[in-house]
């Protein structure tokens, strides 16, 4: 009970502080504010950025290996020995049909290749657009929707019909207010005929992440405008565990089969990478663990300075009561209950403007959502850290005044005037 009597009675006098001096608080909140709002959004937008990157990442598959020429990092955990990759042969139709008969724990395995080029439509045209070549079985690897129209059939795609299926703002470029579906355009001069559109998918921070701006065709009809044995056309082969197996045993078998397909020697190196999704979120932590890190440096700097107006407030609000504390230890006050009662206002000074800051930062956030295609939130993680930052940046900074407080002489202090 004694403890809530001294929590409404601090409030009273934090309440009290708070509208006594309005451009005091002000500038002395104002501080703590800045520090939350800095400390707080610096992680906001790590964890957001991190959390975009995780989904693009998880759109790539964490069950899939990508078999290719060139790894996605340094294959001796030292450097990237791109000296050594640059020789190696690509990987072919051919070793996917012979993978395919071979590997026992893969539930697909397809060849894939790609290349850039311009569509047109009538006198529209978007530029760079990456098309993909793509067999059957694809469509069990990688998760999407089609919005509009309808996807290849198996026959579609073994016959290498010309047709394609536009990603959605793709289409919107090309098309704008037109139904694509059964339209004509052009691919490097090329006729393709349009027979569906993806569902928007949004913005990836990888290439194949979203296909919002990619077009689809059947692989023998992307054949016809680049050589698929080339390293401009990026060939590889994407292997899709089967359920329940662990991807290091899908690994090994496939770096097995593929030395013994490529015929390399006991005591050879592999001529080609095995990347996994898992080798970009391994440099990924790392780099996010150093952000952290220096984000952490610059919240503490921001929110010292708001320590020190939470400080500053505290004393000369202790200095402007003197009196009162007097009275207070003069009818029997113990030292602690003024010590609390000036950490309680203290905390709940710093906490005020704490709570300011994530309102700031989740305003902010809003902002962001609305004016740029990349999802910002404010994590309870965070409100929780941010509370917490305040609360404790409210006792460190109360503690001197509270204690100078306490130690004061009842007679002295209730003669003392100001």
């Amino acid at each position: 009970m004694q403890l809530l009597y001294i929590l409404k009675e601090s409030l009273y006098f934090a309440m009290k502080t708070v509208t006594g001096n309005k451009m005091r608080t002000f500038l002395s909140l104002l501080g703590i504010t800045i520090g939350i709002f800095a400390i707080i959004s610096v992680f906001t937008m790590i964890d957001s950025l991190e959390s975009n990157i995780r989904t693009s990442l998880k759109s790539l598959g964490d069950d899939i290996i990508y078999i290719e020429k060139w790894p996605w990092g340094p294959e001796d955990g030292q450097e990237y020995a791109w000296w050594k990759y640059l020789n190696r042969p690509v990987p072919t139709r051919t070793e996917a049909i012979l993978l395919s008969r071979r590997i026992k724990r893969a539930g697909e395995i397809v060849f894939f290749a790609g290349t850039g080029a311009n569509l047109k439509y009538k006198n529209n045209t978007a530029d760079n657009i990456e098309i993909w070549g793509i067999e059957a079985g694809f469509d069990n690897i990688r998760n999407f929707n089609i919005e509009k129209g309808r996807y290849f059939s198996p026959y579609e795609i073994q016959t290498g019909k010309n047709l394609v299926i536009l990603g959605n703002t793709l289409a919107s470029e090309l098309f704008q207010n037109i139904d694509p579906v059964d339209k004509t355009i052009r691919i490097k001069g090329k006729k393709a005929i349009v027979i569906g559109v993806f569902q928007k998918e949004g913005k990836s921070f990888f290439g194949g992440g979203s296909l919002d701006n990619i077009a689809f065709v059947p692989i023998d009809f992307l054949g016809t405008m680049t050589d698929l044995r080339s390293d401009r056309s990026s060939p590889m082969i994407w292997v899709k565990a089967s359920e329940n197996v662990p991807m290091p045993e899908l690994k090994e078998e496939l770096r097995g089969a593929m030395r013994s397909i490529r015929k390399i020697k006991p005591s050879a190196e592999d001529n080609f990478a095995l990347n996994q999704t898992s080798i970009i979120s391994r440099a990924f932590d790392q780099i996010f663990s150093m952000i952290n890190i220096a984000g952490g440096f610059i919240g503490i700097f921001s929110v010292l300075v708001g320590a020190f107006g939470i400080a500053n407030i505290m004393f000369v609000s202790v200095k402007e009561r003197t009196s009162i504390i007097g009275i207070q230890k003069a009818v029997g006050a113990k030292n602690y209950y003024i010590l609390l009662e000036v950490l309680y206002e203290s905390v709940t000074l710093a906490l005020l403007g704490g709570i300011l800051g994530l309102v700031l930062i989740f305003a902010g956030t809003h902002i962001v959502d609305y004016l740029y295609d990349f999802h910002v939130q404010l994590t309870l993680g965070n409100i929780i850290l941010g509370l917490i930052i305040s609360s404790v940046v409210g006792i460190i900074s109360g503690l001197a005044p509270a204690f100078f407080a306490s130690r004061l002489n009842p007679v002295t202090a209730i003669h003392t005037t100001f």
